[in-house]
């Protein structure tokens, strides 16, 4: 989408360092604005940036330092059936026999989109619709580009929530759309018309250029919306919208002519950021930062030979009238033909003698007044400044203090203007810069040339040096607008998550400047303003301008406004666009129909929440607020939910310009080395980026990156905590995804096997009732899930949503109860001849129990990983009791905990813990002495708590652990038998021991080494804990809570290490023996 800008400092200096210019610069009387970056911060960002890339081409940086990606090409399986684009997928073939991204993703989004099942009007048909409505818009991506990691998990986290309130029965309108990206659209044409046909733009009229431009825009303009379709982004497409529709230009007409109208719009001189390359004003955020550490030679655009930055040059300026002169320091000495005075600190001595002097230009004979200033830093270069209120913002702000003129010296095209003189006149800057040097040298006013640490301002754009200009253009003003969005956080109509954002809204807002939104472009939405001239008149005005939605309704404007008859007047229109960022601005309820009161306006606005990253909370969301709750009288939204930027392994933002992004496909599709490496070099890279580049990218991903699909990219996106630090994404992260997609098929295999036996339906969630205390446990544990889920989807917490479906489905559903419910389940595969009543009824409802947490898992899951979800579900409705309530999973009714209340059992959950770390100490014992088919008998000594307990989960404990019989030794038990003399040990905690029982075969001496190294980990973590414990204010600081958990470690430590102890000593006297 777009990336964070900054705004300047305005400490006023000796020119130590070249000062970026914002373009959203305050009227004329308005104080200074307040910088949001420090040069120190820049700097540090650079050097953060500087040694991330030094690393990258080291060669102490190898992949052993990142996680290790280990794949192997897995078997493609292909959807080989006729299914015509938008019928439903044949799910009555085979099952295949493992999981395949590109068979499960073949058909199902089609079908969704051809059924209407993502638009708001389906809401009708939901038998569990309830009359809520949930409505957001995509945050529109450039047209000129494609959607990266970043740009997915932005269509990740906004699908699971669109998918869960649709399945919760809302109405639901997800929009999609694309923003024109002036700048970036028209720089792609220019370079496609030069490459192609040697043309410049200016070699068009602006009617031939916009024809080119609509045409590159429908070749390649459905390329973003391809993406979003096969990342699964349930979008009601039919109200797609782009930013240069004609519905949305008439939008930005009303906008513009409604807030001028108001006085919120205004035409102003000021200095903004200027590109020569482009010839147009550009944003703040399209101004990137270059750190420089002293001279460097860099390349330009414009320029044959690089130039030279880094450098500060001292020159004298001769006093008036007297001996003497005042030298002054300057990174830019190109721009001291439009000098106008000079300043110092009042307070420097150096300079007491010559307040109020003047000095005189060497090259065009004005006097220069020396003026005092206390914004001038004493400490930087001469500490006398020259001042250039045209081409620096500090210098125009001292203008105005001073009443000082104003000289343009440098043209909109990066060429020198007339009042510099014939010897400069139309000579490029820089090329200007050295004749300038050389002049001063020849009348010996040159001081010196020293290495100087600098922020140069770039174009993000074009590449070109930011040349501060002097330009009428039409400003929003802000303040008022921005007071209305502070006191709506403030007041709680507006809520902003994560909450500590609340602080940066307020001071962001608090300082902001007035809104340049004037630029110099012919792609956008021509500026409905209107420069009025009067023929017949003999006097000559100022500009005079008026503003309507076309040029009649301006002129009946401008004959009422000025007391004419209107054709008595002529009107010229402003050639230049809007900001894109303005119409952007408008996006919340231009999408909807808005300046008409359309039945979506009415309904869907406001919206109920916007989700974007947290880069655009000042650049798009306050704009968005401000212009909506001025134009609409209602806030836009009422929730932001911000995410976090995903960066790459190297820590940096993926950016096309530092040539990292991965392409969201190329990672559910795999790709191969080759093709990153080309795709690097298609890019508009320097040398020095794309070798960074591409040696990142082979570090990362040697083999190139795996098929991983889009349900595994969706999920591992939505487990990272999205409201916190930047998301570090690796492929293996991914990958490891991909085997949760297979452990997901595998398990409906096993599922549909035992349905496909089962002479008996399966019941329905209502009544099916668990018997065993497994069957009451892993109840529970769905009935827990379901509730985790809904809390955490409650709190946008979806990293939690996600770990709780991981946990259940691996660990409690496929690790514990179908390992257990295995020999119930396949009875009759094992050729079982004798089944009771019970142990047929056992069967009947462990069926079911499987039945319905796997189906209930699935529906669970659907709106993070959609495909493999629709794909299972689809598979398993055949056995469905009763008929389904949708044909699609997705329209579905989301599971909630009070359907499955009578599945709660709060103490089988909390008791099997227990039961849970015995099974993983016996299963340790058993590695440690190479058991694998042999089940020894196994002792628990443990309190009588526990002995309940593990009586209770006795036959869980024999299946999982392997063993063939469990004996409990406990102080109340009757007639326990204690356990053999030379069993292996293990600890479960402080009260509970396990013994097994080895018949033989065990290798002693690896024993005995296990636990020697098993001793040495744990004495010094009792040393660890005890040491705390003696700490002076333990007692006093320490909750008690904590101090509690603390003994319990202690005692824990202490038991294990004294059954280690008991152990080597039964091996030792064991080994005499032998």
């Amino acid at each position: 989408m777009w990336r964070a800008g900054r705004l300047l400092p305005l400490t006023l200096t000796a020119r130590g360092e070249a000062r970026l210019c914002s373009s959203n610069p305050p009227k004329p009387s308005s104080s200074s604005p307040q910088s949001n970056s420090s040069p120190r911060s820049q700097a540090e960002k650079q050097r953060r940036r500087r040694e991330r890339e030094e690393a990258i081409l080291s060669s102490q940086h190898s992949p052993a330092e990142d996680e290790a990606v280990k794949w192997g090409e897995k078997q493609k399986i292909v959807y080989a059936a006729q299914t015509p684009p938008g019928t439903k997928k044949d799910t009555s073939l085979l099952f295949p026999s493992s999981y395949c991204p590109e068979y499960v993703e073949s058909s199902w989004y089609q079908w969704w989109e051809k059924e209407g099942f993502f638009r708001p009007e389906q809401h009708e048909r939901l038998s569990h619709g309830v009359d809520q409505t949930f409505a957001l818009c995509i945050p529109p991506p450039n047209v000129t580009g494609t959607l990266h990691l970043g740009h997915a998990l932005t269509v990740a986290v906004e699908d699971a929530l669109v998918r869960w309130r649709r399945m919760q029965g809302y109405r639901v309108l997800w929009v999609p759309g694309c923003d024109h990206a002036g700048i970036a659209t028209q720089t792609v044409v220019e370079r496609r018309l030069l490459r192609d046909s040697g043309k410049r733009r200016q070699d068009f009229t602006r009617e031939q250029f916009l024809r080119e431009v609509w045409k590159w825009k429908n070749e390649t303009g459905e390329e973003i919306y391809h993406q979003l379709r096969k990342l699964g982004a349930s979008l009601d497409w039919s109200r797609a919208c782009f930013t240069m529709d004609p519905g949305f230009s008439r939008a930005v007409t009303e906008a513009f002519v409604r807030l001028s109208d108001s006085g919120l719009i205004y035409r102003s001189e000021a200095l903004v950021n200027w590109s020569c390359a482009l010839e147009s004003a550009i944003s703040d955020i399209e101004v990137d930062s270059k750190e420089l550490s002293g001279q460097t030679m860099l390349s330009v655009p414009g320029y044959e030979d690089k130039v030279e930055f880094g450098t500060m040059l001292t020159f004298a300026y001769p006093l008036e009238g007297h001996d003497g002169e005042v030298a002054v320091s300057t990174t830019r000495p190109e721009t001291m033909l439009g000098d106008v005075a000079v300043a110092v600190h009042p307070d420097d001595p150096r300079y007491q003698a010559v307040h109020g002097k003047q000095c005189r230009h060497p090259f065009t004979n004005r006097l220069l007044p020396i003026i005092t200033d206390s914004m001038v830093d004493m400490e930087l270069g001469t500490g006398a400044v020259k001042v250039t209120p045209a081409h620096d913002h500090a210098d125009f702000l001292l203008s105005q203090r001073h009443s000082l003129p104003r000289l343009t010296v440098i043209g909109g095209d990066g060429t020198m203007t007339p009042p510099c003189g014939q010897w400069l006149k139309g000579v490029k800057r820089f090329d200007a810069r050295q004749l300038i040097v050389d002049a001063l040298v020849e009348k010996r006013l040159f001081r010196g040339k020293k290495n100087h640490a600098m922020t140069l301002p770039v174009c993000s754009r074009s590449g070109d040096i930011i040349e501060p200009l002097l330009k009428k253009q039409w400003f929003v003003c802000c303040e008022e607008m921005a007071k209305k969005a502070i006191q709506a956080v403030e007041d709680g109509q507006l809520e902003i998550l994560p909450h500590y954002y609340t602080k940066t809204w307020k001071n962001w807002l608090s300082n902001i400047n007035d809104w340049c939104i004037s630029r110099q472009l012919w792609w956008g939405h021509q500026i409905p303003a209107y420069q009025v001239d009067f023929p017949n008149s003999a006097d000559k005005q100022e500009e005079q301008w008026v503003w309507g939605q076309s040029e009649d309704e301006a002129r009946q404007r401008a004959a009422v406004k000025y007391g004419v008859k209107p054709e008595d007047i002529t009107l010229t229109r402003d050639p230049d666009v809007l900001d894109t960022w303005f119409s952007s601005g408008l996006f919340p309820f231009a999408m909807l129909g808005w300046p008409e009161q359309t039945t979506d306006l009415q309904r869907f606005y406001p919206s109920s929440i916007l989700e974007t990253g947290s880069d655009l909370i000042f650049f798009w969301v306050a704009r968005m607020v401000m212009l909506g709750t001025e134009l609409t009288g209602q806030l836009p939204f009422k929730q932001v939910l911000l995410h976090s930027l995903v960066r790459d392994k190297h820590g940096r933002k993926m950016s096309k310009s530092l040539g990292n992004v991965i392409d969201p496909l190329d990672v559910t599709h795999g790709v191969s080395p080759e093709r990153l490496q080309e795709k690097v070099k298609e890019g508009n890279l320097d040398p020095r980026e794309r070798l960074v580049a591409m040696e990142a990218q082979k570090k990362d991903f040697p083999k190139g990156i795996p098929q991983c699909g889009t349900d595994a990219l969706r999920f591992a996106l939505c487990s990272h905590k999205m409201q916190g630090e930047d998301i570090s994404l690796s492929i293996s992260q991914v990958l490891s995804c991909r085997h949760f997609c297979n452990k997901m098929w595998q398990t409906l295999r096993f599922t549909l096997g035992v349905l496909g036996d089962n002479a008996t339906p399966v019941g329905t969630l209502e009544e099916t009732s668990a018997l065993s205390s497994m069957d009451r446990w892993i109840c529970s544990r769905l009935y827990s899930t379901v509730v985790e889920c809904e809390q955490a989807f409650e709190a946008y917490e979806l990293h939690a949503v996600t770990s709780a479906l991981y946990s259940f489905w691996v660990h409690s559903l496929c690790d514990v109860y179908m390992e257990y419910m295995k020999p119930v389940l396949l009875q009759q595969e094992e050729g079982a001849v004798v089944h009771t009543e019970h142990s047929v009824r056992a069967r009947q409802v462990a069926t079911s129990i499987l039945y319905h947490c796997v189906s209930t898992s699935l529906a669970l899951l659907s709106p993070f990983m959609p495909f493999i979800t629709e794909e299972l579900w689809q598979r398993l409705l055949p056995f469905r009791p009763g008929a389904a309530a949708q044909t699609t999973l997705c329209l579905q009714p989301y599971p909630c905990s009070s359907q499955l209340a009578h599945w709660h059992f709060p103490e089988e959950e909390r008791d099997f813990l227990l039961v849970q770390e015995v099974i993983r100490v016996a299963r340790s014992l058993r590695a440690q002495c190479g058991m694998t088919k042999e089940k020894p008998a196994m002792w628990a000594v443990c309190s009588p708590s526990q002995a309940k307990v593990l009586l209770h989960f006795g036959s869980a404990v024999w299946t999982l652990s392997r063993i063939s019989s469990l004996h409990i030794s406990s102080q109340r038990a009757d007639h326990s038998t204690p356990p053999p003399p030379g069993s292996l040990i293990g600890v479960v905690d402080h009260t509970c021991q396990l013994h097994l029982h080895i018949q033989s075969g065990m290798n002693i001496d690896k024993r005995m080494l296990q636990l020697s190294q098993r001793r040495d980990k744990l004495v010094p973590k009792l040393e660890k804990v005890l040491c705390r414990a003696r700490s002076p204010d333990y007692l006093t600081k320490v909750p008690a809570h904590v101090r509690q958990q603390m003994d319990t470690k202690t005692s824990a430590l202490q038991q294990e290490l004294k059954t280690i102890e008991d152990q080597l000593k039964v091996l030792q006297q064991t080994q005499t023996t032998q």
